[in-house]
């Protein structure tokens, strides 16, 4: 609320008296408010969506290493065209998040100086008080993760001292600040200092003699007098002053830096480069027939990171495992923040949120990827989310894709977290078979600019499959083997397709005829018209059998049985796994008869979904 009343003041035109009464509002009428409970970036005036705690901290995190990016690419003496500071308000409930932690780790290791944290010390949480939970010294904790700590002890009134503390913030050289403001929670009630304060709604007295205590008149509501209107209404005009001074100030660096100029246009205007549209539409695919998917990625990524510089991001802690290593000069540190690749540590919960506040930073200058594993995302889920819901263009990269992970066991083998991803709205998971379909997944990811993308990616060498294409894998699912009197259509995406290749010649060895479809994002495929879609999977009658290391509940609106998998996978190789599981070719072969053999010609979907 303390947002939205503030975009009021100063003049943002949406942000009516009328918007802000409909605070939380849950509309019937067709209305749509922007005043939600918890911000969401659909408005001016609103830069990230936050509400589950601590991911403004990370978000905020990422907005001054975009600052600091840029500015190192592109400012010069005397053209400091890029110099934003970033101020995020906290609360004790975000400082104990995980995520929160993380993020303020990495910005104290980078001295991100261009960012304050003004943390709303009041003590108090949902529950009660804040000692019941926590009696750690934040101040303590901020400095050993390489902060500057500021203390104010009265924020309730001490008005100036806040106003020196940002001042003061502005001179700090080497080290993100952390603003320590104790406040009092619901000051004027009768809850003051309480959990009662913190959520619920106040007795109508309790609201009148805080009125009263402000100098307002209690039998009025939503009302601001005009001396306070019209002093924050000035900040409109001057804030348009300042726009228009910067705009000068890039004018003028054009003439002076006409090159550079041209760049650095292009990136706010946040478009994909014909030049890499056109290595993807070209990219020669035929000398990876001996790679996994993840090494496939990993020579892509190297050629699309040399011609695009709006592409920006690393893995956490996983560079050589990810493929996605880059050039020791192209690392972002303290002393080369124009380095492109962020070293995130073992930190995936605030990578993914870093990743949304850089994508954040006008929209299209800054396309962050990140990397892990794909069980690892778990971790991370909550930022992923939260990009899917912002509509953040975003690359995940999730390698180690399946049980054929190998020897590191259960733990680390995704057989449900595809399941978490598909279901996702606005996030597109993609799970390429070969290089072919690798070009295919950055194609879609860059072309994509309102939602982010995942591309699942394996571990071992796979080669490429006859037959795939980047074009006809951009519809999602398609053909890759025809036979009009087909007894059964295998469908498959990843790893697995190369076993169902297999088990396709075994079967047709044993006479049954096989079609194959390759469908590398299932999300893709539910866009196309129902035409494309019923020439992919026939509604004939006949069997159609989806194949994956995965639990397969997400295949069931397609295909008539899945062979899948029903428990966690094992501490073993990966093709002992495949074996293990009868995910390999003989075990595809296997079921595939059985399967057969129940139906004895009759109609699959009569029966229903099955798992084999």
């Amino acid at each position: 609320m303390f947002l939205y009343a503030l975009n009021h003041l100063v003049g943002f035109e949406n942000f009516t008296m009328d918007e802000l009464k409909g605070y939380g509002s849950a509309k019937t009428d067709g209305y749509k408010t922007i005043c939600h409970a918890h911000p969401e970036v659909e408005v001016p005036g609103v830069e990230v969506t936050t509400g589950p705690l601590g991911q403004g901290v990370a978000n905020a995190v990422g907005l001054a290493i975009a600052s600091k990016n840029l500015a190192a690419q592109y400012n010069r003496p005397d053209y400091d065209i890029v110099r934003s500071r970033i101020y995020c308000m906290t609360g004790d409930g975000c400082l104990m998040e995980g995520v929160a932690l993380e993020a303020v780790a990495l910005a104290g290791h980078l001295q991100l100086n261009n960012l304050v944290l003004l943390y709303d010390n009041n003590q108090v949480t949902c529950d009660g008080p804040l000692d019941w939970i926590n009696t750690e010294d934040i101040n303590a904790k901020m400095r050993a993760c390489g902060w500057y700590v500021l203390d104010i002890f009265d924020g309730s009134y001490d008005v100036q001292s806040i106003v020196t503390a940002l001042n003061h913030s502005h001179a700090v050289a080497d080290k993100p600040v952390f603003i320590n403001i104790r406040t009092v929670i619901g000051i004027g009630t009768s809850v003051a200092g309480t959990a009662k304060a913190h959520h619920g709604a106040f007795e109508a007295e309790t609201v009148a003699d805080s009125k009263k205590a402000a100098g307002q008149d209690p039998s009025t509501s939503h009302e601001v007098p005009e001396r306070a209107l019209s002093y924050f209404r000035e900040r409109k005009s001057f804030g348009k002053r300042l726009e228009s001074d910067w705009e000068d100030l890039v004018r003028r660096y054009g003439e002076a830096h006409p090159v550079l100029h041209h760049a650095f246009q292009r990136r706010r205007e946040g478009n994909v480069p014909g030049e890499v549209s056109d290595l993807l539409a070209s990219f020669d695919t035929s000398q990876m027939s001996s790679l996994a998917t993840r090494e496939s990625n990993g020579l892509i990524m190297e050629k699309l990171w040399a011609s695009w510089n709006a592409l920006c991001g690393g893995g956490a802690d996983l560079a050589n495992s990810n493929k996605i290593y880059q050039s020791v000069n192209d690392v972002l540190l303290p002393t080369n923040y124009g380095g492109r690749y962020i070293r995130y540590g073992i930190r995936e919960h605030a990578m993914a949120s870093v990743s949304n506040g850089l994508a954040a930073y006008n929209p299209g200058t800054f396309v962050p990827i990140t990397a892990t594993f794909l069980m690892f995302y778990l971790y991370a889920a909550p930022g992923v989310r939260m990009g899917a819901l912002s509509g953040f263009q975003t690359v995940h990269l999730a390698t180690h894709d399946s049980f054929a992970e190998g020897q590191n066991g259960p733990t680390h083998q995704p057989v449900e977290v595809d399941s978490l991803y598909r279901a996702m709205p606005n996030l597109t998971y993609f799970r390429p078979c070969d290089a072919e379909e690798v070009v295919a997944s950055w194609q879609y990811a860059l072309s994509t600019r309102t939602r982010p993308t995942m591309i699942s990616l394996g571990r071992d060498p796979v080669g490429l499959i006859p037959n795939t294409s980047r074009t006809r894998a951009l519809r999602g699912a398609y053909v890759i083997q025809e036979d009009e009197a087909a007894d059964v259509t295998l469908v498959s995406c990843g790893t697995a397709l190369h076993h169902v290749v297999s088990a396709s010649k075994k079967l047709e060895g044993m006479g049954i005829k096989s079609r194959i479809v390759s469908a590398p994002s299932l999300d893709i495929f539910q866009d196309q018209d129902k035409e494309y879609k019923d020439s992919v999977f026939p509604r004939s009658g006949r069997p159609i059998v989806s194949v994956e290391e995965y639990v397969a509940t997400t295949w069931a609106r397609y295909v008539t049985a899945s062979i899948g998998m029903t428990t966690f996978g094992y501490s073993a190789s990966g093709p002992s796994n495949y074996n293990r599981f009868g995910l390999d070719a003989a075990g595809i072969t296997t079921k595939i008869q059985q399967y057969l053999g129940r139906l004895a010609g009759q109609k699959a979907m009569e029966y229903g979904w099955q798992q084999l």
